[in-house]
């Protein structure tokens, strides 16, 4: 190991970790200045509905997101029921679409004016709502259904691998001791499989938390609302700063919480392989029942809004194949190329640096560089906008102090803020996944390149590059996967005149005309399930 770098990549490491990290410190400083007279009205008058509104977001989604992944992923990793071979890696499909996506298909078709409705009243005679009840899909109930039904895979993929990991033989042993299947997952199966689930559910509970399509589109007040309204609507930066810290506190009680849920458990028990064949028995109507259960969730979070996506882009395929549809994408694929790029090329040098600079905190600039991607992109864009603002205006008022005429926006009214907002966020990925790689490496290749005499820079190149190749691949394509997606953040910092695929999108479906924005929507949702299926083929090897 080289206990020593270069000066130029010591200090490189550092200060990519301390400028992906300051949107975060620029929100929490602003969030910290003394109160102005809007935000205090906004206390006064609705903030406390939007704090309200998000927590019974946060539960409600948590909770139906726990009936719905924990019995699928209970059935895929301990019993045989029909389809299971297809199951098992078809409950991950609904990650790929956007709840918002999904909102205005349900929209469209459970509304007082959609078929189902409209069915009803034909065929029972009713003329008015107020002849009937029927429930209300534009409602905050409407946004925890359509949001937990795909999210709930995160909570699904992470007990599964827990339930795998348990021995079959605990089962059977409970069995031998007259508990039902139904009595051995709860007293055994569910305890072991704790930590999956808390680290789940947090997961879930911050992408809630991060949403803002969907509730726009419901018209529930959260408080990630409220930082794009205040922003967009009162132009106040300050107010939004505020809300934001809030939007932070909340996402620290929620890592807190996860860790704090399980800071005594350790568990050991871990599956032996031969074991995975005794699947437990069940009777042939509990057997379809379950697989019943398991194809209605894909049905609900993918088969049937794809579907629908499909049917309204063959039927507007000629409005829809438009240049600006085609600009768009271009839009959408360079900003996500680019970010992909350079956030692959943070994550090597911050890789490396934790690998080759042995002093202590080498570990630091890799951990700054990743705490933006637990920040929601509402809040983060306020993050970007604080800096780039504040050089915006210093550079105007030395121009025209010299006599000149300001510039305008250069930092904040440009792609340049929408790449920065992009690569705090999604940054962590790319880390995460060039980590993995380095860390397969042994140590016995860096100490050959050391006596061979090589220094830092030619043994990265020719050692350690090549190496991790594969996981430089798979970082570039996550971060294009995932900058294709993002729609908070770009519609807070695009450009003017300037859209990607998913505010385009979110544009149709504002304005309860999806079916015009099939065509942007299926290319997002086809894009997003390349690592899906990247990550069905790793479970099957393993």
């Amino acid at each position: 190991m080289y206990s020593r770098l270069s000066l130029s990549w010591i200090t490189s490491s550092w200060a990519i970790g301390l400028l992906l990290v300051f949107p975060v410190i620029a929100i929490i400083y602003q969030g910290l200045q003394p109160a102005g007279d809007l935000f205090q009205h906004l206390m006064d008058t609705v903030m406390w509905d939007y704090i309200h509104n998000t927590v019974l977001l946060i539960l409600g989604v948590g909770v139906l997101s726990f009936m719905m992944a924990i019995p699928a992923a209970w059935f895929m990793a301990m019993c045989d029921i029909p389809g299971r071979k297809y199951l098992q890696w078809a409950l991950m499909l609904p990650l790929a679409m956007p709840a918002y996506i999904v909102a205005g298909i349900y929209t469209e078709l459970l509304d007082f004016a959609g078929p189902v409705q409209s069915v009803l009243r034909d065929v029972f005679g009713w003329q008015t709502a107020r002849d009937y009840w029927f429930p209300n899909i534009r409602s905050l109930g409407g946004a925890i259904v359509i949001i937990a039904s795909v999210l709930f895979p995160y909570l699904y993929l992470l007990a599964r691998t827990s339930f795998l990991e348990q021995s079959v033989t605990l089962m059977q042993s409970a069995q031998l001791l007259g508990k039902t299947p139904l009595q051995a997952f709860c007293r055994i199966s569910l305890p072991l499989a704790r930590p999956a689930i808390a680290v789940g559910l947090s997961l879930i509970a911050m992408e809630t938390l991060a949403d803002f399509a969907t509730v726009n589109f419901f018209a529930v007040n959260t408080l990630t609302r409220a930082v794009f309204d205040t922003w967009q609507g009162y132009g106040s930066l300050h107010a939004a700063a505020k809300i934001s810290t809030l939007m932070l506190v909340v996402v620290v009680m929620l890592l807190a919480l996860e860790r704090f849920s399980r800071r005594k458990q350790k568990v050991f028990q871990k599956n032996m392989g031969q074991e995975r064949a005794h699947l437990l028995l069940m009777k042939p109507w509990q057997q379809w029942l379950a697989a019943l259960f398991c194809w209605s969730l894909v049905t609900l979070g993918f088969i049937f809004p794809f579907s629908m996506l499909v049917y309204f882009a063959t039927q507007y395929f000629t409005d829809s194949w438009t240049a600006e549809f085609i600009e768009f994408s271009l839009n959408t694929f360079f900003i996500a190329g680019v970010v992909a790029v350079l956030a692959c090329i943070i994550a090597i040098l911050v890789g490396l640096f934790r690998r080759l600079h042995m002093q202590r905190g080498s570990d630091i600039p890799a951990r700054l560089s990743s705490m933006g991607y637990a920040v929601p992109g509402t809040v983060l864009a306020i993050g970007i906008l604080i800096p780039f603002g504040w050089l915006d205006h210093s550079l105007n008022d030395l121009v025209e102090h010299f006599g000149g005429q300001g510039p305008g926006l250069l930092f904040s009214g440009t792609m340049l803020a929408l790449i920065a907002g992009y690569l705090v966020r999604f940054t962590a990925i790319a880390v995460g996944a060039v980590e993995s790689s380095i860390n397969k490496i042994p140590p016995s290749l860096d100490m050959v390149s050391r006596t061979l005499g090589h220094s830092p820079v030619k043994m990265v190149r020719k050692v350690h590059i090549p190496l991790i190749s594969k996981g430089c691949f798979t970082a570039v394509l996550l971060v294009f996967i995932e900058s294709m997606k993002e729609l908070p953040a770009a519609l807070i910092l695009r450009p003017f005149n300037f859209e990607t695929l998913a505010t385009y999108v979110y544009q149709f479906v504002s304005d309860e005309m999806i079916e015009h924005g099939a065509l942007a929507a299926i290319v997002i949702i086809l894009v997003g399930l390349v690592p899906l299926i990247i990550l069905s083929r790793s479970i099957e090897r393993h």
